[in-house]
């Protein structure tokens, strides 16, 4: 069985699958190591993990490490170019349907997270919260409150 793997430490620091072979791990818990790297040790603690992403958060010498994790595949995906398409930014914001701007939550410059409220849509005597899909930075608010707005038409602009 290949256990080829490799690792990006704080979206920065890559190690390869052959610098990763001169590390041990010693487990003395559930959530606290012992790392031989070379003829140094460390103590480390697991902080956060998410198996499924393959993400993991720990402490060593009270420095504290994002990484990702990644296997054979996940490497062939991000050789082949295919990584970014996986990645979400925020796109334009356009109207899902003919209505009126009730409130704006954001301003030109403000960073959004996937989720968070854009702005509030009446449509049909019904109040359609519009979000965010993903990440971004508002660069324009197309409208105003009060507005009324077509089908598809551009509300919120976000950075490139």
């Amino acid at each position: 069985m290949d256990h080829t793997i490799s690792a990006k430490v704080n979206g920065s620091f890559q190690f390869s699958p052959e610098d990763l072979t001169d590390i041990d791990f010693i487990a003395l818990d559930d959530t606290h190591f012992h790392v031989l790297s070379g003829n140094t040790s460390y103590r480390a603690e697991l902080l956060a993990a998410n198996p499924l992403k393959k993400t993991f958060t720990i402490k060593i010498n009270g420095s504290r490490y994002d990484i990702q994790l990644a296997d054979k595949y996940d490497m062939m995906v991000e050789k082949l170019g295919l990584g970014t398409v996986t990645s979400k930014t925020a796109r334009n914001i356009n109207a899902p349907m003919p209505g009126l701007v009730l409130k704006i939550m954001v301003e030109p410059g403000q960073a959004v997270e996937p989720g968070q409220t854009l702005l509030i849509l009446e449509a049909m005597k019904m109040e359609n919260v519009i979000k965010a899909v993903a990440s971004g930075v508002v660069e324009t608010v197309k409208v105003s409150q009060g507005a009324a707005v077509e089908k598809g038409q551009l509300l919120v602009q976000m950075e490139a």
